[in-house]
């Protein structure tokens, strides 16, 4: 069965043909302004688009979802909780490393500093009355010994002078330990009002602004994305089933709404969730032209192989059977050749229709699927599939007039979104 994506594809194609009976275009004229060739049940015979299967081999490959990050891409937060008081960049600023960003009120850290500062000043002053005390009791001491060899001074007289000694040594010691508690006090308060004006921690672009002048920053408030945009990378999720074919290296195809850049893929992470057991993988683009922008969402396609040959059609050509569910393709049971088939991105080709020709329902197996295409088992090679009314047979044989068209056109329908079909059909002058 195809996957999600071939069947929304199928779906829009046939939500085309749905618009374009509903406008009254499904009526074939046969290019002489002929009237629309009756069924045998009376009503108009519909008009389908063909195209020819071919032989060949499909690419294998893995879709996934990815997200693109600009390469060193971070959020800004403030260190510490105050009000903003400037905002100095603008969204799309590029901005150099310690440029300034955001400015915080810093009353209160200067404050902070400065009492932290005059409680060094004490500190220092306790430290220098303590050494004088010290040097006080060392003289004292040395005084006290001199009497003692002389047998002028007790012993008890000399062991009070040595504790002196000893206490204003643990005094001096504990205002130098003061000392540095202030000293640390301060280095603090200075990198607390360094917090206050934040600036950029590399070279980047600036997005995401959530700074405004009078909100409370805290910790926890995101103010700047910085990223540099220049080169980027998608980011996509692997399973661990996904481990046993996909590598480093693989050739991957990266979709936007802008179009497609392929590059092999970058760098696998070689640890699993211990939950979800799934990766992460890495594409790495250049950005110079801005074709990726930082958080946007892509379709990642893997290339891992190639399937073996089969009969290919189009996506565009499988249809379910609305009667018994199953899957197949409606093939012309005679030969279909009515003029050049049309190619490019016509939205009203001027071919004429085939005469009315019998259109068969047969079932297929997918064997392998790609982006455009499938590879089938069930028709050969060359015959003739439709590739867009089916609709209109409703999953019985019957008889249609069908235009032939290339494999080029039918991919150019299939990128076709269901907005771009009703504009084309309601403003038939828009361009796609």
């Amino acid at each position: 069965m195809p996957t999600n994506l071939a069947q929304d594809r199928v779906m829009v194609l046939a939500s085309f043909a749905f618009l374009l009976s509903g406008f009254g275009l499904t009526g074939c004229q046969s290019g002489e302004g002929s009237d629309p060739a009756p069924q045998q049940g009376g009503g108009p015979v519909p008009a389908v688009e063909a195209a020819q299967a071919k032989r060949g081999s499909l690419p294998l490959t893995q879709r996934l979802s990815g997200k693109v990050r600009a390469e060193n891409q971070i959020s800004i937060y403030p260190q510490a909780t105050a009000v903003v008081s400037a905002v100095l960049v603008e969204n799309g600023q590029a901005v150099k490393e310690g440029q300034p960003l955001v400015r915080l009120r810093d009353v209160e850290f200067r404050q902070r500093l400065r009492q932290a500062e005059a409680d060094l000043e004490i500190a220092l002053a306790q430290k220098k009355r303590e050494a004088a005390e010290l040097q006080d009791a060392q003289r004292s001491l040395d005084r006290s010994r001199g009497l003692s060899e002389k047998q002028l001074l007790s012993q008890s007289d000399l062991e009070e002078s040595e504790t002196r000694l000893s206490a204003a040594q643990a005094d001096l010691e504990l205002a130098e330990a003061r000392v540095q508690q202030a000293q640390s006090a301060v280095a603090e308060q200075r990198e607390n009002l360094s917090y206050t004006e934040i600036r950029a921690p590399i070279t980047g672009t600036v997005g995401n602004r959530n700074a405004e002048i009078g909100m409370v920053a805290t910790p926890g408030t995101e103010l700047f994305t910085l990223g540099q945009l220049d080169d980027v990378r998608v980011e996509v999720v692997l399973t661990d089933r996904m481990l046993t074919f996909i590598r480093e290296g693989q050739r991957s195809e990266v979709t936007t709404a802008a179009g497609s850049r392929s590059a092999g893929l970058s760098r696998i992470s070689p640890f699993l969730h211990p939950v979800t057991h799934s990766t992460e993988a890495e594409i790495d683009f250049d950005n110079d032209d801005g074709f990726f922008r930082p958080g946007m969402f892509v379709a990642v396609d893997v290339f891992y192989g190639e399937s073996e040959e089969a009969t290919l059609v189009p996506l565009s050509a499988l249809y379910e059977n609305p009667t018994t569910g199953g899957l197949g393709v409606y093939v012309a049971t005679s030969n279909l050749e009515a003029g050049t088939p049309v190619s490019g991105q016509s939205e009203t080709p001027s071919q004429a229709l085939s005469e009315p020709l019998e259109f068969k329902f047969t079932p297929v197996d997918v064997i392998a699927e790609g982006r455009m295409e499938a590879a089938v088992s069930g028709i050969e090679e060359h015959m003739w599939v439709v590739t867009l009314g089916q609709n209109l047979l409703g999953g019985k044989d019957g008889e249609a007039r069908a235009r032939t068209v290339t494999w080029d056109r039918v991919e150019h329908m299939q990128r076709l979104q269901r907005d771009d079909l009703l504009e084309s059909l309601v403003r038939p002058e828009a361009t796609p």
